[in-house]
């Protein structure tokens, strides 16, 4: 009687609110369609980890050996990249080339949130980790909040896929604050009739992985996962291998990846102030990467012949191609006729490199500032 009783007198006020907590995620997962891949487990596995004397985490438990096998070890976000890659079309980014740019200045909430979490009192490490989140790529917020942050890994997991589902409410209402109904009705002609040569786009792969590699070899992991799977998808040759990167490897690495997110949202090491002020801290740093991007564009347009939609400098973020369908919705209400889906898409694919080479100059630069 003992032993039936041991879960009801071992559970906490703080453990009750997780399950909340974890039942809100599973409801954004099934009845909002908010990020269901990677909520839904995360949330249950929250409700796992926080059963008193759950048998899921501890020494033995299956939760915890995951943890230790795909989180700490950076196994499961290297995964995820592959597959990433092996769905990202990059034609529209290589056939207009400058919209290549906004993925580098959709970075800039990152290093303004940076300089923010950083007067509040978060250690370097903790900032970078913080900041990182306003890139909406989830594996490389993982990826360096494992080597920088790891008490802050769940916070910042969730943060990083909660503002990713929330890109339709997040990112129209500063898009319209920047800028005017004029600008968002600037069309912008593509050139659909000119193909992409395939060596062009099976060179794209291996020479981004060496530039990148070469400006920042830490992020040879993250950016060459990334691309490895781009090539078996441009190869040509290995369909089934593209094939099982894009269905398989993503769907059995994302189910891991959820469930053992939701493991580190520990009701002690969660509920605490530092928790509400990253997740503030990330909703921020994803407005300044919206900012920056559309600021860009705006810049841009003093000198070009040919005119930027400013929307599309927001889809500089990692999320996609959400970012993108939002971004291209939100101009068609203000014209009807003009359809930027195609070079959203380009911009939103910069957006995933532009992130990963950020991440990688993370890595490298912050020890750096510590020695």
């Amino acid at each position: 009687m003992q032993e039936l009783l041991m879960g009801i007198r071992g559970l906490t006020p703080q453990q009750v609110v997780m399950f909340v907590i974890g039942g809100i995620l599973i409801y954004l997962a099934i009845a909002k369609d908010y990020e269901p891949l990677l909520l839904l487990p995360m949330g249950f596995g929250a409700i796992l980890t926080n059963i008193p004397f759950s048998s899921a985490i501890g020494e033995e438990g299956f939760l915890t050996i995951l943890l230790h096998a795909g989180i700490i070890t950076e196994l499961f976000p290297i995964l995820i990249f592959i597959a990433v890659g092996a769905m990202c079309d990059f034609t529209p980014l290589l056939r207009n080339p400058l919209v290549m740019i906004f993925g580098a200045a959709a970075q800039f909430g990152f290093f303004a949130t940076i300089v923010i979490a950083t007067l509040l009192g978060f250690d370097l490490k903790e900032a970078a980790a913080i900041g990182i989140i306003g890139a909406a790529d989830g594996p490389t917020t993982i990826y360096v909040a494992t080597k920088f942050a790891q008490g802050l890994l769940g916070p910042l997991s969730v943060a990083a896929y909660s503002y990713m589902s929330l890109v339709p409410i997040i990112q129209p209402p500063v898009i319209k604050l920047l800028t005017s109904k004029k600008e968002r009705m600037i069309r912008m002609p593509y050139r659909e009739g000119q193909p992409v040569a395939k060596t062009v786009r099976i060179l794209f792969p291996i020479v981004v992985t060496i530039v990148a590699g070469i400006i920042a070899p830490i992020s040879v992991a993250l950016i060459g996962s990334l691309m490895f799977g781009n090539l078996l998808r441009e190869a040509g040759v290995v369909e089934r291998l593209a094939k099982a990167a894009e269905n398989e490897l993503a769907n059995l690495v994302t189910l891991l990846l959820g469930i053992t997110i939701g493991s580190t949202m520990e009701a002690n090491a969660f509920l605490n102030m530092k928790t509400l002020m990253v997740m503030g801290l990330g909703l921020l740093a994803f407005v300044f990467d919206t900012v920056g991007g559309v600021l860009l564009a705006k810049f841009l347009n003093l000198f070009l012949k040919e005119k930027i939609n400013p929307a599309i400098g927001a889809c500089g973020i990692s999320a996609f191609p959400m970012s993108a369908r939002v971004i291209a919705k939100l101009v068609l209400k203000d014209d009807p006729n003009n359809f930027v889906i195609m070079h959203a898409i380009g911009a939103n694919t910069s957006g995933q490199i532009g992130s990963i080479i950020a991440g990688g100059l993370v890595l490298a630069l912050v020890p750096a500032l510590l020695k």
